[in-house]
């Protein structure tokens, strides 16, 4: 495959970001410390770990039904393979990949359009960091809060609350967007105008879940709901260890300061940069041990390794190749330099999370997409 070349220098500096966050989790250790805690861990706790685990990405499918509502009617069943395959190739995949393939798939499944679907994809993300925020700030009340842990609040608080005020203007001022829209085609090639609009319609036809609020506070529910059950996995991982007790605000302030340093560029699977963030809470703010490393292994590994077999599982199931891959790769590369070169900008990007647009968007933009019903 050609996802690791020399020229692919976001892949290179997530992979020595990755290494420096490594080295800032691992220096100064206890090797034998740590094997000793995973060789003493009671690894049956990670069973009830995995099915909070698992029941948190059904969450997400159920969420991921609600914002695709609007578009298209798509049964969560459809949508749950969907999710996971998209959880493994962020796994396995450099820079991102994940979010791209997963609204290909989507494509390919069910005939969403994928301009669309990475912008459903974009406020999920959006609503994960919010969610984030909220287990930060509720857990704060109970600790002592370092400037390390403020200064990773105040640049998440910047990036998601500023996107979703962003994309809730753009969802609930379409005529001021049409505007605008048509006063940038002006610049644009007349051989890729239509293209470029198509884009543009289609990317802002994702965000209709923001214009009904009680939509946009059912989706920020579920996305409460899904990482409380995630946080059963943190829980129960910690369980393993009988030197390690952990409460409700370690749980969920690691949780919450682990995943948003994975807004950081760094090697697929987010190795380095949640490893450290999770040591910085767990060492810093509640004293833990080295028992603490040894925990962060066990949890990220939990967290990676099952997820990832069950995506592999659903992609060889769906019949799906990782030269197709590939190819979206080259695509959204290709697509990127075209609208460089045309002095446009890729549709569907979002502070901090790298999301690309696949020309062959354009292949379906003509064809009516066909309705599906569902019972849920």
């Amino acid at each position: 495959m050609g996802f690791i070349r020399k020229s692919n220098w976001k892949f290179w500096l997530g992979l020595i970001i990755g290494l420096v966050f490594l080295y800032l989790a691992f220096s100064g250790q206890d090797f034998n410390e740590i094997g000793n805690s995973l060789g003493q861990a009671n690894y049956w706790w990670l069973i009830p770990g995995l099915v909070s685990y698992f029941i948190g990405v059904g969450v997400r499918a159920v969420r991921w039904h609600y914002l695709l509502g609007p578009i298209q009617k798509v049964p969560t069943r459809r949508l749950f393979p969907v999710v996971v395959i998209g959880y493994m190739a962020n796994n396995v995949l450099p820079v991102r990949m994940g979010e791209v393939v997963r609204a290909y798939v989507l494509d390919r499944r069910e005939g969403v359009r994928k301009t669309a679907a990475l912008a459903t994809i974009v406020v999920e993300r959006i609503m994960d960091g919010l969610t984030m925020l909220l287990f930060l700030a509720v857990a704060s009340l109970f600790v002592t809060v370092s400037s390390d842990i403020q200064g990773i609040e105040k640049v998440a608080s910047i990036v998601f609350i500023v996107g979703i005020i962003l994309f809730f203007v753009v969802a609930h001022s379409r005529t001021w967007m049409k505007r605008l829209e048509n006063f940038g085609l002006r610049f644009v090639p007349g051989k890729i105008r239509p293209k470029v609009a198509g884009l543009v319609e289609s990317f802002i036809d994702g965000l209709q879940v923001l214009r009904q609020w009680k939509d946009l506070l059912i989706v920020f529910g579920l996305s409460v709901i899904a990482w409380i059950f995630e946080a059963g996995m943190f829980w129960s991982v910690a369980l393993a260890f009988n030197n390690l007790n952990l409460g409700a605000p370690a749980i969920f302030m690691t949780l919450a300061v682990a995943n948003l340093a994975t807004l950081v560029p760094s090697t697929p699977g987010y190795v380095g940069p949640f490893d450290a963030a999770a040591k910085l809470v767990l060492q810093k703010i509640f004293g833990v041990g080295s028992v603490a490393l040894s925990y962060i292994i066990l949890l990220h590994a939990a967290l990676y390794l099952p997820v990832t077999l069950f995506g592999l599982y659903y992609w060889v199931k769906e019949h799906f190749s990782f030269s197709e891959a590939d190819q979206l790769r080259k695509d959204t590369i290709s697509e990127k330099k075209e609208a460089k070169l045309n002095g446009t900008v890729s549709a569907a990007t979002s502070p901090g999370f790298n999301l690309k647009q696949s020309h062959t968007d354009a292949k379906t933009a003509a064809v009516p997409v066909k309705s599906l019903s569902s019972k849920e």
